[in-house]
């Protein structure tokens, strides 16, 4: 935005500062004129009768008022002008040694705005308002430079992901036309399979950024009823591994989107579900109000997990190597990666811990709603817990308790 010429903040302290110092002066001298000058009378001063007896034959010179003024103004003009240059001199240095913080933040700034995130102000000194903007500055430039260094990564990461199904595909249309004589069945079926992780890949993309953009209504959520939902769409999935699957706690309400929270939950319950034991594993999902917070935690059996893998696994695209999995529930790798953007999205807290038995604790703190539950809600919620009462002896591998 172009702007016309104006002073600069330094020339504009100077003379605040310059014109502050005149001002005091001025002031100063007019209060010796208000209570001293204006009490001498004008006229000519004489003595009294009594002195030429007592001083002798000649009357001395007296001033009166004109003769103090005439002497006193000169000398108080000089001291105006005097108050004025130091005023200007001490403003002009005085205003750079304050604005030279201002300074090193502008420049910082001009090369943030060049494309250079890496530049730091680190002001050194006791903390003030200058060191204090500068601290936020520095701050504000690290997460930039961290977000931006993870935009790329996902995009580099995200354009691999896609680029691979995209080059299947193209190496199975080139089978097909250069052998005509090939089951046309079996490349159709790998077609399929390779466009539907395509399809499920984008999906999760499309989440992924609409949860980073925030942009949802809010409405109260129960997690328990949202819990239930996810392990009765899951239930399969778990029979099919011989996990038992286990929901548990109360109703827990929070503020946030019922779509992405569902697909939070999903997503956690599901990675609890494939990434555990070959057989015999245990999921265990349970909801509570503690301290201001809803919380919600997965807990799942699994293989020993190293601590320096954890922070990995929110990551886009990073799955550990003692996480992956070749069966048809692999996933694209942004599970945990959506889990901790909606997380965040939510103004929430996403905690990973490792089972000292192996395994995974998960636990996630969301904005507590403090409206009561409604009574449809109520209604529903003893719905779902009858019809998870009624299946537990039909569904063993998963029961549903509160406490």
């Amino acid at each position: 935005m172009r702007r016309r010429p104006g002073l600069s903040a330094r020339l504009k302290l100077t003379l605040s500062y310059a014109g502050v110092i005149v001002l005091a002066g001025a002031i100063l001298l007019a209060v010796v004129w208000v209570f001293l000058l204006r009490y001498v009378p004008d006229n000519v001063i004489t003595p009294g009768p009594g002195f030429y007896r007592h001083r002798g034959p000649g009357p001395p010179f007296i001033p009166n008022r004109s003769d103090l003024w005439r002497a006193f103004a000169p000398r108080a003009a000089q001291a105006l002008g005097f108050l004025l240059l130091f005023g200007l001199l001490g403003g002009w240095l005085l205003a750079g040694r304050m604005l030279a913080p201002l300074t090193r933040i502008a420049d910082a700034a001009r090369l943030a705005s060049d494309g250079s995130l890496s530049h730091r102000i680190r002001l050194e000194g006791p903390r003030d308002e200058f060191r204090e903007l500068a601290d936020v500055f520095d701050t504000m430039l690290e997460r930039l430079e961290s977000h931006l260094d993870e935009q790329q990564r996902f995009a580099a990461n995200a354009s691999h992901e896609l680029r691979t199904p995209l080059a299947i595909s193209q190496t199975l249309l080139d089978v097909a036309r250069n052998d005509p004589g090939r089951d046309q069945g079996e490349l159709i079926e790998r077609l399929h399979t390779v466009n539907g992780r395509a399809i499920e890949l984008t999906e999760a993309l499309l989440l992924l950024s609409r949860s980073d953009r925030r942009s949802f209504a809010r409405e109260p959520v129960d997690l328990s009823l949202i819990a239930e939902e996810a392990a009765e769409t899951l239930l399969p999935l778990a029979e099919k591994r011989r996990i038992a699957l286990e929901v548990t706690g109360e109703t827990t309400l929070a503020v946030g989107s019922p779509e992405l929270i569902l697909r939070m939950v999903s997503n956690l319950v599901q990675n609890a579900i494939v990434h555990n034991l070959p057989d015999g594993g245990t999921v265990t999902v349970h909801t509570a109000s503690e301290d201001d917070a809803s919380v919600l935690r997965v807990e799942n059996t699994g293989n020993l997990l190293p601590p320096e893998l954890l922070p990995t696994l929110t990551e886009p695209f990073q799955r550990g190597t003692q996480r992956v999995r070749t069966d048809e529930h692999a996933g694209v790798g942004l599970g945990l990666a959506i889990v901790h953007s909606i997380v965040r999205a939510h103004d929430g807290v996403l905690d990973l811990t490792p089972r000292p038995a192996g395994g995974l604790l998960v636990t996630i703190r969301l904005p507590i709603a403090r409206l009561a539950p409604s009574p449809d809600g109520a209604d529903q919620r003893a719905m779902r817990t009858t019809m998870a009462t009624e299946g537990a002896a039909e569904q063993p591998s998963w029961t549903r308790s509160s406490r």
